[in-house]
């Protein structure tokens, strides 16, 4: 059986022991076991129809580092219920927690390294990501109040969104504080949990960190705005007009030529017109003011660099 149908397996059996590891240490309660084991099943299968229709064979070592943090994000959704006594446990959470965080380091960084950047492997860091940040929302909420859930659930509503206006579904351009604002947003919850700073200014950090991340999403929301009608341009137009690669006139481009041209002969004289019924034709290469080539296609998936 290839490696790629393997591994989710493998890793669900993982997150088994570890929960089991944790009841017997931490504690779990009943709420505990089903969230942990649900989160681990919904990922797990979800990456196994994403591997099976994509067609890898193999997993990679970037996204086998992702898939061992999705394991100890479903021991964080098991410790953010709270156990029989009532009481979270702070520190095998934030310890948990801690090393996520971290590995959303390792894995991009093995990414580069190893030549195993793929966009599904983009997408799989991106959700669990996504998860990591609005477990930890959900848990500082307890103590700071609902209002730091805005923080887990930003992206989901930008998501949401992109499902019903198809002009926010374009690909963004790279943007440095978009990575800032992202990974700030999972240290200021960690610290959060941890309860090691007084409560006014985990209030303050907590609110700061949600004002950059409103500006940040209302910046992309404000691009995409105002580019908007090149992806409906794009969408208008006939499926090999969309690919760079077939469109007439593109530099690099792949034109469709008679047979006479690719096999290189002479063009026959009945297929040449007239001089007066030749029409004059003007081709200019694609260039950086074309909107086409200056405006991101519209893509199914929203940012990948916010949490």
């Amino acid at each position: 059986m290839p490696v790629a149908r393997t591994a989710p397996i493998a890793a669900f059996t993982v997150l088994v022991v570890l929960l089991a590891v944790l009841a017997g240490t931490a504690g779990l309660s009943p709420g505990g076991w089903v969230a942990g084991l649900a989160c681990g099943l919904v990922v797990c299968g979800a990456l196994a129809h994403a591997l099976h229709r994509s067609g890898t064979r193999t997993l990679g070592p970037a996204n086998s580092v992702t898939l061992s943090r999705a394991m100890l994000v479903g021991a964080v959704a098991a410790l953010t219920v709270a156990p029989q006594d009532g009481t979270a446990p702070v520190a095998p959470l934030a310890t948990i927690a801690g090393v996520a965080l971290a590995l959303d380091w390792v894995d991009g960084q093995v990414a580069r390294r190893t030549g195993s950047s793929s966009a599904l492997g983009a997408r799989f860091d991106m959700e669990i990501d996504s998860l990591l940040v609005l477990l930890l929302a959900a848990y500082v909420a307890r103590s700071s109040g609902g209002w730091v859930l805005a923080i887990g659930l930003m992206r989901y509503a930008f998501l949401a969104a992109s499902w019903a206006l198809p002009w926010m579904r374009a690909e963004l351009p790279p943007r440095q504080w978009r990575k800032v604002v992202a990974a700030t947003q999972g240290i200021v919850l960690l610290v959060a949990a941890c309860g090691v700073l007084p409560a006014t200014l985990t209030t303050v950090l907590l609110a700061a960190s949600l004002t950059v991340l409103v500006e940040s999403f209302g910046r992309d929301t404000r691009w995409l705005w105002r580019h908007r009608a090149a992806v409906r341009s794009v969408q208008a137009r006939p499926a090999w007009a969309r690919s760079a690669q077939a469109r007439p006139g593109a530099v690099g481009s792949t034109q469709v030529r008679p047979g006479w041209a690719e096999s290189g002969g002479a063009r026959p004289a009945e297929a040449r017109p007239a001089a007066a019924e030749r029409p004059t034709i003007r081709v200019e290469p694609l260039t950086a003011a074309d909107p086409l080539a200056s405006r991101p296609l519209a893509t199914a998936t929203a940012t990948a660099e916010h949490r």
